[in-house]
């Protein structure tokens, strides 16, 4: 059963701050009576040691995945739609408890993997990013170095360049896609589904693809 929204947000509050932050547990205190408190105390998310508020073994692993959210989110609504900077920590405070298991790996392969938000914190790896780890240097080619006719499909796109992933995604460069590279010089032109472009070394070394 899914815990609500607040419930969810005070457990992310409670991870970063004695997971990522390694403070001591929060006192209870006016948190007294607060149904999300009780709620999560009910679903096994916490604990209660002599009034402080301490994550149980599955609050930590669940507060682990709404951080996780929470910051794909933000990389999603800064990066791709270009959400002014004050907007993207709100928007994302909403845009996180609309995600479920599975559909934020999306997300972050869209991405290319990000491994830190907008605002510098560290985004906590998933399945997917152990996944790739693992197959990088073995399957997965940025495409400025593959052989003329080499073709694959899109794994990542991996800029920290707004304008750069907008203008690939622009082209309809999105995980998935089939990919063959055509020719490298002077310019390095390739062949995505139906269509073919002609980009330059930087751009091109921002496509990785699965071979």
């Amino acid at each position: 059963m899914r815990i609500s929204d607040r419930a969810e947000e005070i457990m992310e509050t409670l991870w970063v701050h004695t997971e990522e932050e390694k403070e001591e547990p929060i006192g209870l205190g006016i948190a007294k009576g607060e149904p999300a408190i009780e709620e999560l105390w009910k679903s096994g998310h916490i604990k209660l040691i002599r009034d402080k508020i301490v994550l149980t073994e599955k609050g930590t692993s669940e507060g682990r995945k709404v951080v996780r959210r929470h910051r794909l989110a933000e990389r999603l609504f800064a990066d791709i739609l270009d959400v002014k900077k004050k907007l993207v920590h709100p928007l994302s405070c909403e845009f996180e408890h609309l995600l479920h298991d599975g559909t934020e790996d999306n997300i972050c392969i869209l991405l290319g993997h990000p491994k830190t938000c907008p605002h510098g914190r560290a985004i906590p790896d998933g399945e997917c990013c152990r996944k790739f780890k693992e197959s990088v240097g073995k399957a997965v080619s940025p495409l400025d170095r593959l052989q003329v006719n080499q073709r694959g499909r899109v794994a990542y796109i991996q800029t920290r360049d707004n304008k750069a992933l907008q203008k690939l995604m622009a082209m309809g460069i999105l995980p998935g896609i089939p990919i063959t590279l055509i020719q490298k010089f002077p310019s390095f032109v390739f062949q995505a589904g139906q269509s073919q472009f002609a980009v330059d070394a930087d751009l091109a070394s921002c496509v990785y693809i699965r071979l």
